[in-house]
């Protein structure tokens, strides 16, 4: 499916554009936003390398990766980076994950994103099951996969190699059944 947008009353996701790639870097190269994420701030470079990777890699076909761009609608300011990415490991299943910029924390808008792509995931790519994971220390997150209705489903030890140690994951889950009863009204 391409393009991919979808929108809340607040938040919109979009494809992204290589004039997005200053604003990826805001969240992708801060400190203060990737410290619970799988990877140390990435340079401007490395930015620029991901934006271009991901919007080659959305015409391809099947599309096997949603690397979106998350917008305030009123404005149409990108202040997150948000991606479903098929898992080859399970039947109609998909990873995701999302970054928001820290100016942006603390007024719902992490759960308007998973929402977003939870919506995404379910209504228009027709997926089973949509996991993440996120580290064992980031309540943020915690609180707000719950608020969207995904479930914790346990941990997977020592996941992720971050800056020189091995750090647990811990994941959280929604099933297409439970998005259909749950009826989020993003």
């Amino acid at each position: 499916m391409h393009p991919a947008q979808r929108f809340s009353s607040r938040l919109g996701v979009r494809e992204l554009t290589l004039e997005d790639a200053e604003a990826v870097f805001a969240i992708y190269g801060s400190p203060k936003a990737t410290e619970h994420l799988s990877f140390e701030p990435r340079t401007r470079d490395q930015v620029a390398h991901i934006v271009a990777r991901s919007i080659a890699s959305a015409t391809t076909n099947p599309r096997s990766e949603y690397a979106l761009a998350v917008v305030e609608r009123e404005t149409t300011n990108l202040i997150g980076f948000g991606r479903i990415a098929m898992d080859p490991h399970q039947q109609h299943a998909a990873t995701f994950g999302f970054a928001l910029r820290p100016d942006t924390w603390g007024v719902g808008f992490g759960v308007e994103t998973v929402r977003l792509l939870l919506g995404l995931g379910f209504e228009e790519l027709d997926l089973h099951r949509i996991w993440g994971a996120r580290s064992p220390l980031n309540e943020a997150s915690a609180k707000t996969m719950l608020a969207a209705g995904m479930v914790e489903e346990g941990t997977i030890r020592e996941h992720i190699f971050k800056a020189g140690q091995w750090r647990d994951s811990v994941v959280h889950a929604m099933l297409d059944r439970e998005w259909a009863t749950a009826a989020p009204s993003v």
